[in-house]
């Protein structure tokens, strides 16, 4: 009876013994990152029950996963705002290496750092460059402007040309994200949505467009595909996110908004300037006082001078400064023509991101090549009324690296105005003295 027991049993054993163990096949991710949650989001190579062991310092906290198979996204909560944990996948015997997350500052916060660059998923050199490069800076958040996943956007090309290049700075960075024309190709970017896991706080209920607060900055991320009428009615139309647009920009109270999309309003490059885009959008910028426009889509660097309409804004007059960040690693294209006169300062020699602080009532942002050196530089001003010291664990969260100096201008606005032209004359190293951070 014992003998014909264990017979029957050994099947089993068998196969217990030799289930292999997962491997993660893509690297964790960080997203929908808060000032007292986030998101870690990972595969696996087969089917699993997964944890994620969080804390900070000796802490051991768990978080299990939702799903029982190869694709997870675990929900950390009850985290602390503006807080450093470390956090690993532990998952049928796997355990990853330590990885580590920050929080989102409290509301009320006011600094931000922050890097965005668009036009970056060949898979290739150049932007395995870009990426290693940003990670260094230790940024708060990464704006990615779209062209994600070259050519098609494709389930494939996100994991090779995306996920797997990008890795060290995706488990470390949290990631916000608009869709490119590469990622419509494939079924109007239904992987792009697939892989992601993105706001989507908008009547549609689509992460095609969407907004967030990080500390004094609101961000509104926008599918400038959906604007040129790329997008079927079901999935997106102008109209609704342009109405959507209006109403959250209206709505915020922040000092600072950022808006970012993939098809530059203004653009000397080989695409040049999508007027649709300029016309739908400006003027809802205009008025609900947007301070910077970052997109891509030309394969370069470009910052004009502050914008109105479609002219340079007037002394005295308010204008937005409209930036092209389309030096992620694909190959770059030269400029067609000579400078025009609204555009300030531009680039088709070397790939380059920008990182940006903010810090009170100014932001200061510059363009960095993967080896340092700074191909532009400018600062925003504005009056902001007297806010509470930092204070907590919000405090010391602006980068301990220097901020670039060399190659600004800095002069003040007229009274009651932000201050948008900020000159950069020369490219310079980026290097010079830090300022005193809190």
């Amino acid at each position: 009876m014992r003998i014909g027991w264990l017979l029957a049993l050994l099947p089993w054993l068998v196969r217990a013994q030799a289930a292999p163990v997962p491997s993660l096949i893509r690297e964790p991710y960080l997203q929908k990152v808060e000032p007292t949650q986030a998101l870690v989001a990972f595969r696996l190579s087969t089917d699993c029950v997964a944890q994620v062991d969080y804390g900070v310092g000796d802490e051991h906290r768990l978080a299990t996963s939702r799903d029982s198979g190869r694709i997870h996204a675990v929900s950390l909560t009850g985290l602390a705002p503006g807080t450093s944990y470390r956090y690993a996948i532990r998952a049928c015997g796997l355990q990853s290496a330590d990885h580590a997350l920050r929080t989102a500052p409290a509301p009320g916060s006011r600094s931000a750092h922050f890097v965005a660059v668009g036009d970056l998923g060949t898979g290739g050199g150049d932007q395995r460059a870009i990426a290693e490069r940003m990670r260094t800076r230790q940024p708060e958040l990464f704006l990615a402007l779209g062209d994600l996943a070259y050519a098609s956007g494709t389930e494939a090309e996100f994991q090779a040309h995306f996920f797997q290049p990008l890795a060290p700075l995706l488990s470390e960075v949290p990631l916000f994200t608009a869709p490119g024309n590469h990622e419509y190709v494939t079924n109007e970017a239904q992987p792009y949505l697939d892989n992601l896991y993105l706001p989507s706080g908008n009547p549609q209920g689509t992460e095609r467009y969407y907004a967030f607060d990080w500390g004094p900055v609101h961000f509104v991320a926008l599918d400038s595909n959906c604007a040129l009428g790329m997008a079927s009615p079901a999935h997106c139309t102008a109209a609704a996110q342009r109405a959507w647009a209006e109403t959250d920009l209206t709505a915020s109270r922040l000092p600072w908004k950022v808006v970012f999309f993939h098809h530059p309003p203004w653009s000397s490059g080989t695409h040049g300037s999508q007027v649709t885009v300029r016309r739908q959008f400006g003027p809802i910028f205009e008025r609900a006082g947007v301070d910077l426009v970052l997109s891509g889509h030309d394969h370069d660097y470009e910052r004009t001078r502050p914008m109105r309409g479609d002219v340079e804004a007037r002394p005295g007059e308010r204008g937005i400064p409209y930036l092209v960040v389309g030096g992620g690693g694909a190959d770059l294209r030269r400029f067609p023509g000579a400078t025009p006169t609204w555009s300030a300062r531009r680039d088709d020699t070397r790939h380059a991101f920008l990182e940006v602080v903010v810090q009170e009532g100014t932001l200061t942002a510059w363009a960095m090549t993967p080896t340092g050196e700074m191909l532009d530089g400018f600062v925003l001003n504005k009056p902001l009324p007297p806010g509470p010291a930092p204070s907590g664990p919000t405090r010391g969260v602006l980068p301990s690296h220097p901020i670039p100096r060399r190659g600004f201008q800095e002069t003040q606005g007229p009274e009651g105005l932000p201050a948008h032209q900020r000159l950069s004359t020369r490219p310079g190293e980026c290097d010079g003295p830090s300022p005193p951070w809190p």
